[in-house]
């Protein structure tokens, strides 16, 4: 079936049957599709039926902006950020699910980790890192991108953030994508149980690290700094909620712009050779990367009373979702938002990261991994090709990759 034929489908679909919440749709990356039409028709619109409840999509780039910025009339602590009602007792408790002033003190203890002049101090590990990667990559012979390259490199920052055993560092990817799974798919964890026994690994194994932390002199890792800041003090909810939205926010964002990022430059080759003949243009291409890959699709918000948004009156309490994705195709915002271009006019103008008092506390360490990684690849005149069509997540939450199949060349 072509894309024209897609579009003919969804546009016969009465408004109030549009559900992009489905993970589907996200799988087979058709939801650009019924966004588009959303954006044209409804830009604030109410779905009253789907697996996860009664929501709101909000899809426009300034609407999801205002939003985003008014945690008064829109609250991330009232029933947290993700699309999905968690059952009392298994919430996610942790600073992004929270508002002001308690946000405000859980943040600034993770901030000074990714502040600049800790990142000026990671540059050459990062390097030395992607360097290793790269030239430990094969060469004429098909292999996962995702596994050797974007997995990899992630899994070791994350490692070196936490300081955590460095051989153990896999176990890392694996609590991410547990705590980010989807259980409607058919993967190895399918309930809400199982899941939260896989976690509990991961809060034991944390909750010793952070012992161990606290009996020592502070050092520059995020568990010593939780270790010697109020957050001891949380109870076993909040610091898995915590370190999830840590490892997932150290993961997910770098992992799948990078596996995006390459993907986009198969798919566009005049932009790679613009690149290749220009390497001036990475600090330019990152953000157009995040953009167009845009890895976490959205965010929920909670109405705390009744507001008016693009001309709909939303009432108390009720679900609204931002979806950054369509946010950053809007047409309206965004000059030729369905085209992948490396030297955009205004690159940082996405939504990717978030706006207000949530955006992206990670931000600049994610940029900075994917440019080092392009530069190393441009140093090295590394002909990378994408040979196989890429595996998706099924994922409403993570735009991501679960295999790409490439091949270097030369």
């Amino acid at each position: 079936m072509t894309s024209t034929d897609v579009e003919n489908q969804i546009a016969d679909i009465p408004l109030e049957q549009i559900d992009v919440s489905q993970p589907e749709l996200f799988q087979n990356d058709t939801v650009g599709l019924y966004f588009n039409r959303l954006r044209q028709e409804s830009p604030v619109h109410y779905c009253p039926n789907s697996r996860f409840g009664p929501y709101w999509s909000v899809t426009r780039f300034n609407d999801i902006m205002s939003v985003d910025k008014n945690h008064h009339d829109f609250s991330s602590q009232k029933a947290g950020i993700q699309i999905i009602d968690f059952k009392a007792g298994t919430e996610r408790v942790n600073f992004i699910n929270m508002d002001p002033p308690i946000h405000d003190e859980r943040r600034k203890v993770v901030t000074p980790m990714v502040a600049p002049p800790n990142l000026a101090n990671l540059q050459d590990t990062i390097r030395q890192r992607v360097i290793n990667i790269l030239e430990s990559l094969p060469r004429n012979e098909t292999f996962d991108w995702v596994d050797l390259v974007s997995i990899e490199l992630t899994t070791q920052m994350l490692a070196t953030l936490f300081d955590f055993p460095f051989e153990e560092r896999r176990k890392l990817t694996w609590w991410s994508d547990v705590a980010s799974m989807d259980l409607t798919s058919d993967g190895p964890i399918n309930s809400e149980q199982q899941r939260l026994a896989e976690l509990k690994d991961c809060l034991d194994t944390f909750t010793g690290l952070l012992q161990e932390r606290a009996r020592k002199p502070v050092k520059n890792d995020l568990i010593s700094m939780m270790a010697h800041s109020e957050m001891i003090n949380m109870d076993a909810q909040e610091f898995m909620g915590t370190l999830i939205l840590l490892i997932i926010g150290g993961n997910d964002t770098t992992r799948n712009s990078i596996s995006g990022g390459l993907l986009a430059l198969n798919q566009y080759p005049d932009e790679m050779r613009k690149l290749r003949s220009n390497p001036a243009l990475v600090p330019h291409l990152i953000p157009e990367i995040i953009r167009w890959q845009t890895p976490l699709t959205s965010m929920r918000r909670t109405t705390t009373r009744a507001v008016k948004l693009g001309g709909q009156e939303i009432p108390e309490g009720e679900k609204v979702m931002m979806w950054y994705l369509s946010g950053n195709r809007d047409e309206s915002v965004i000059p030729e938002p369905d085209r992948f271009i490396i030297d955009r006019a205004k690159p940082r103008h996405h939504l990717s990261f978030g706006f207000g008092i949530h955006r992206c506390v990670g931000n600049r360490l994610a940029e900075l991994q994917l440019r080092i990684l392009w530069e190393e690849i441009l140093s090295r005149d590394l002909k990378i090709e994408v040979v196989g069509t890429p595996e998706r997540t099924y994922s409403n939450a993570v735009r991501g990759f679960t295999k790409m199949p490439v091949r270097i060349s030369g």
